[in-house]
């Protein structure tokens, strides 16, 4: 009987909290509800400012609330990103480099809030993630095509979405989000090196730890070949 492959599960730390949020947001309107039967006329701007705080606090409790249970899952095979819009998944093998993004800005030496991942070959991308989460990261990463931009690693124009069909080396085109996809990586990895980026806020750690951990796993995949 084959022995069960391990797994490592992250929780981001940008969804804990969620149901102390929710909670909290409850108690609050339930003391905010009783003291307004008696003195809302009085306080009606105040009191208005805090039921309009508490839906604040509940609607980013519930959203954290509604995030993956695990924003990624490491295993001996490869690394699988999870999303509210879906996922992406990528074995080991495929991947030629796993970086921590440090950029320089006039004198200044900054580090970007993302692990930067090469891959051997772009295509792969193309069977190996949602196309509503591959809509979704074109929108989540501008940032770092503005910041390419002020770098001048790209020009503005090669910073425009594109949306023609993407060729694949088996000669299949793909259309659609994941074309405008593709094409989008393609200009990251021009720009900064990588295709994928994973997100400060999709980790349980520090930037430098969770890298390391990444680059054991790799590594260590090798023993489960």
């Amino acid at each position: 009987m084959a022995s069960k492959l391990p797994v490592i599960n992250i929780k981001a730390q940008s969804n804990h909290h969620a149901l102390f949020l929710m909670l909290t947001a409850l108690i609050l309107f339930i003391t905010t509800l009783v003291f307004s039967l008696s003195y809302w006329r009085q306080f009606q701007l105040v009191l208005t400012f805090i039921y309009l705080s508490e839906l604040v606090i509940f609607i980013t409790g519930l959203a954290k609330y509604l995030q993956p249970k695990y924003s990624l899952s490491l295993n001996p095979k490869g690394i699988i990103y999870q999303h509210s819009c879906g996922h992406w998944q990528v074995d080991w093998l495929q991947i030629k480099r796993i970086s921590l993004m440090n950029e320089t800005l006039g004198f200044e030496q900054i580090q970007l809030p993302f692990i930067g991942i090469r891959l051997i070959q772009l295509s792969i991308l193309a069977k190996q993630i949602s196309p509503r989460l591959a809509n979704r990261l074109i929108h989540e990463q501008r940032p770092l095509l503005a910041l390419a931009i002020k770098l001048k690693y790209l020009t503005l124009e090669q910073s425009q979405l594109s949306f023609e069909a993407f060729e694949l080396p088996s000669g299949e085109s793909i259309t659609g989000p994941l074309a405008a996809f593709l094409h989008h990586s393609s200009v990251l990895h021009q720009a900064l090196g990588y295709h994928l980026f994973i997100p400060e806020t999709a980790m349980d750690r520090e930037l430098n730890e969770f890298c390391t951990l990444l680059k054991q796993c790799m590594k260590s995949s090798v023993e489960y070949s």
